[in-house]
């Protein structure tokens, strides 16, 4: 292992059980060591996501038993040391990073293959807030949803974190984009933010209004009686993508209407995915998104950043669906 052993004892934030915010206590534990193909990183912020909450409720899928886990998807912070395995990284190394769980940390260890480096320009803070919601919206929008130049896109809950970030590398790579949000500032928020279309849901139906226009892909995390509303929506050949299924998983649909216009349904989940598969996809969202943080046509929204010690007001806030953008974790 190349730079320090660290055998102190860190600060971190535990499930005590399946629960509300309530649960998540801060707690010593010792310092984590990296393995061969590890980078163990200091951490300076961690990304607050709805998977997180699922994974405190014991709801989130693969998680198991919740209790003593360390929750957090994504971290930004300074490589401390890193396995002998590691080629790309140096202690000192500023990186963002995807982590299956463990970012509510000051330290946590990462598979080398999911950092990434903290773009030019961008904070801690900001660097943070990139993993899990970027590699989310890669791999459903444009891998799984193949959204193309000319497209049009519909995205429901655009204020969240994912939606401010698809809203933006959508329009940078040429395709139109229409979002439901739940009020008028979330929409005026989604429309600088540039959405075509900004749909208050609880205001007007989202199929009328563009049942004119039709879409190409729809990234849905809300399912219920959206489901049969989004497949009606789907032009010829067009993808409903879902990553979440917040009001219901079921609903009913005609699947002769899917035959005859050739719609394709789909949708995953990130953190049950293979090692392998995470570090191809780091590479891609490499390639293909950090030239676009480079050249100031995305850059994530910060609402609110806590002190680690806050993190049950954070996911407060995230279950109170109040925010635009990230929420974000200050550990050091």
């Amino acid at each position: 292992m190349r730079g320090k052993t660290y055998t102190l004892l860190m600060n971190t934030i535990i499930i005590q059980q399946a629960g509300g915010p309530e649960v998540l206590q801060l707690q010593e534990q010792p310092n984590p060591q990296p393995a061969a193909h590890e980078v163990l990183v200091h951490v300076q912020a961690a990304g607050v996501n709805r998977p997180d909450v699922l994974m405190r409720q014991g709801k989130y899928g693969g998680a198991g038993d919740v209790a003593g886990m360390v929750p957090g998807l994504e971290i930004a912070g300074i490589v401390a040391a890193c396995g002998t395995d590691v080629t790309r990284w140096q202690p000192g190394d500023a990186v963002c990073a995807l982590l299956p769980a463990g970012g509510y940390a000051e330290y946590a260890v990462v598979d080398a293959r999911h950092c990434l480096p903290v773009p030019a320009g961008l904070s801690m803070v900001e660097a943070a807030a990139l993993p899990e919601t970027v590699f989310t919206v890669w791999h459903n929008v444009f891998q799984r949803g193949a959204l193309q130049p000319g497209e049009t896109l519909l995205v429901h809950g655009g204020s969240s974190g994912i939606g401010t970030t698809v809203i933006q590398l959508a329009r940078a790579l040429g395709s139109r984009v229409a979002v439901t949000a739940g009020d008028e500032t979330k929409c005026s928020a989604c429309r600088e933010l540039g959405a075509d279309w900004a749909i208050n849901y609880k205001a007007e139906d989202f199929e009328q209004v563009l049942n004119n226009e039709g879409v190409d892909v729809i990234l849905d995390m809300i399912g219920g009686d959206y489901i049969a509303k989004n497949l009606r929506l789907l032009k010829e050949d067009g993808r409903l993508v879902f990553v979440n299924a917040m009001q219901g998983n079921r609903g009913e649909f005609n699947a002769l209407e899917v035959m005859r216009r050739r719609l394709s349904i789909t949708g995953s989940t990130l953190r049950p995915r293979s090692a392998d598969f995470k570090a191809v996809l780091a590479a891609e969202v490499e390639k293909h998104v950090w030239p676009l943080i480079a050249a100031g046509k995305f850059r994530p929204v910060i609402y609110q950043t806590f002190p680690i010690s806050e993190a049950a007001a954070a996911h407060q806030l995230m279950e109170s669906s109040a925010h635009i953008g990230k929420i974000v974790l200050e550990v050091n």
